[in-house]
């Protein structure tokens, strides 16, 4: 069993940044393979893979995010964190954080399969 909380939402002018952190707790099960990883969803909107990292170390992010967005984890803590700079009104949206353990492959475009959290709003005014 896996429980995610997520944390660090809110509302911000655009250009300001954010961080998004996702605590992950795990009952049961070792394998330590895995892959965590952010998706968002506003309005009306399909969803959209952010940004991944393996247990193996490889990132990747969507085109949308790079260069703007980082992702990291802290192992001792079991927390995962987005970074998010340079906002824009159109990164207004529900963020989720996935995770997926037992897994040697990571994909933007399949997170919302995975273990995912409750969502926390971002909203970023122009």
């Amino acid at each position: 069993q896996v429980n995610l909380v997520e944390s660090g939402g809110g509302s911000v002018q655009a250009g300001g940044s954010l961080r998004l952190s996702c605590k992950v707790s795990r009952h049961g099960g070792t394998n330590i393979r895995n892959c965590m990883g952010w998706f968002r969803q506003a309005p009306g909107k399909e969803r959209e893979g952010l940004a991944t990292i393996h247990s193996t170390g490889s990132i990747n992010y969507a085109d949308s995010v790079k260069g703007r967005f980082t992702i990291s984890q802290d192992n001792v803590e079991d927390t995962l964190y987005l970074d998010m700079s340079s906002l824009q009104p159109e990164d207004s949206a529900m963020y989720y954080c996935a995770v997926e353990f037992g897994i040697a492959w990571c994909s933007l475009s399949r997170l919302w399969e995975f273990n995912v959290g409750q969502g926390v709003q971002v909203t970023v005014s122009s």
